[in-house]
């Protein structure tokens, strides 16, 4: 049976996504080698902190590579931080390049809210896609982030959520989709997008 690889780069929420797809009952694998990410059926590229220290954690693991061309050629699906990798560059700390696989960069949320965003949000579906399917408009998630991306072309914008200001929450293009929101800690709506992911694996 295939597997979907959890990348293992030292600064990702690794056990909540590997319960989840366990509880789902998809195969998976915590993800420490190139091989590890090159024989799976899809890839999930999880994060939690600060962008430069994990930009830097994934180069210092060796997969950067592997990440990159398993974002190219199977489904892909970077969560929270993970999400926010996928962009060109980042403004959190320092200015930090990022895996550049969607043109746009990470910027602190411009709101009157309290930051970090911790907590529920309602999501609001722009592009429906792969993920979205069986969920609603309104649908809540959980989410806890300070910054936010700002994707450059606009039809990767997937989902937004309203936060004092549209925040991006999915990102979408072809086999590579992104949630700035932690599916795997999101109940019943989270699960479903897990599934949904998980199904393009059997492809």
């Amino acid at each position: 049976m295939s597997y979907i690889a959890i990348v293992d780069y030292g600064a990702g929420n690794l056990m909540s996504v590997h319960n989840s797809l366990d509880f789902l009952g998809y195969d998976n694998k915590i993800a420490c080698t190139a091989e590890d990410i090159e024989r799976a059926a899809g890839v999930i590229l999880p994060g939690v902190g600060a962008f430069p220290d994990a930009m830097r954690a994934l180069a210092a693991s060796g997969l950067t590579a592997a990440v990159k061309c398993a974002a190219a050629e199977k489904p892909f699906l970077g969560i929270c931080l993970g999400m926010q990798m996928l962009f060109s560059e980042s403004d959190e700390i320092r200015p930090c390049a990022g895996l550049d696989l969607l043109p746009g960069r990470i910027e602190r949320i411009k709101t009157d809210l309290k930051l970090p965003q911790i907590g529920w949000n309602g999501l609001n579906i722009l592009r429906p896609n792969a993920l979205t399917a069986g969920v609603k408009d309104g649908d809540c998630v959980y989410f806890v982030h300070s910054f936010m991306a700002m994707p450059r072309n606009p039809n990767d914008l997937a989902c937004t959520a309203d936060y004092g200001a549209a925040v991006p929450a999915m990102v979408a293009r072809g086999n590579l989709f992104g949630c700035q929101f932690h599916p795997e800690k999101s109940g019943e709506v989270g699960l479903k997008i897990l599934r949904n992911f998980a199904k393009l694996t059997e492809a």
